[in-house]
């Protein structure tokens, strides 16, 4: 507010969370991390930006404050547990004409990346494919009795893949990419099963792995 000489916060989070790494993506969306494992991406309601652009004095305005906090609150489009704490992340490109994605590190040494799917088509299939690796046709439904096994990669610790990943808010339009690399390691049966599922033979699904990694390395 340049007439007090000061800075407004005219937006926040509902979560209140320990940040240790944030960048913006756009104008209105930005991406972080916290101390918990957690990452994020929050966007600006497109009302509330058109109303900061033509008022930026007015937009810190504390008379409707909710929850004891600015006036306005973002919306959380993304929601991701990875399980160490996040030092930091930035939106880059790794190799020249490669797609963006936000590239994070952690603190014990481990590199991820969030990478937009381009079509809905994608999504509907990696959706699917996460499903069936998590279960058979679900998350918490059992395979049939001779297996002797509830899910394809069972957890040492027990954990179920999903309330790892919802660990403290649940995951929100996130595919989890390390359970969907487990799908080349599966016995050949099984991968022809949940290829036939997805309406593919499974070296189109192997396929699909790993035209996402190239697009990303």
């Amino acid at each position: 507010n340049k007439l007090t000489n000061s800075l407004v916060v005219f937006a926040d989070d509902t979560h209140p969370r320990w940040i240790t790494g944030v960048c913006q993506l756009d104008y209105d969306t930005m991406a972080g991390a916290d101390k918990f494992g957690n990452i994020f991406v929050c966007r600006l309601p497109t009302e509330v930006s058109d109303d900061v652009d033509e008022d930026p004095g007015g937009a810190g305005s504390f008379e409707h404050a909710k929850l004891n906090g600015a006036q306005f609150k973002v919306d959380e489009i993304v929601q991701y547990h990875v399980g160490e704490t996040v030092c930091g992340l930035q939106k880059k490109t790794l190799t020249p004409g490669g797609a963006d994605a936000i590239v994070y590190w952690t603190l014990y040494g481990a590199i991820g990346a969030l990478q937009p799917f381009l079509s809905r088509e994608d999504v509907d299939f990696f959706t699917h494919l996460e499903m069936h690796l998590r279960g058979a046709a679900g998350a918490r439904e059992q395979k049939s009795k001779d297996t002797g096994v509830a899910y394809d990669h069972p957890s040492i610790c027990g954990r179920d893949q999903l309330a790892f990943r919802s660990y403290y808010y649940p995951v929100k339009d996130v595919i989890d990419g390390d359970l969907c690399e487990t799908f080349t390691a599966l016995d050949p049966a099984r991968q022809k099963e949940i290829a036939e599922e997805l309406d593919r033979s499974p070296g189109e699904v192997a396929k699909k792995l790993e035209d996402m990694r190239n697009r990303l390395l």
